[in-house]
């Protein structure tokens, strides 16, 4: 176990049973999620990829996409 997860999980000790409940149902929810995506990256083709670049280079070119700027505006 890394040295931060011993500090988080010692401040996670000296919470009310409830609130580690709580932090421990987001953090098994959170891995679970990981381990889904790794598995469905993990399995896609070459040829999914593939597809998937094609697609993209459509809306690209077809303009249905935004600029990164307006979806993630930088912040001053």
């Amino acid at each position: 176990m890394t040295e931060l997860l011993q500090q988080v999980i010692s401040e996670i000790q000296k919470l009310p049973a409830d609130q580690q409940d709580a932090i421990a149902s987001r953090l098994m929810a959170e891995l679970k999620d990981e381990h889904r995506w790794t598995e469905q990256f993990e399995s896609t083709t070459d040829d999914q990829w593939d597809r998937l670049a094609d697609l993209v280079r459509q809306e690209i070119a077809s303009g249905d996409t935004a600029p990164l700027d307006e979806v993630f505006p930088v912040k001053p």
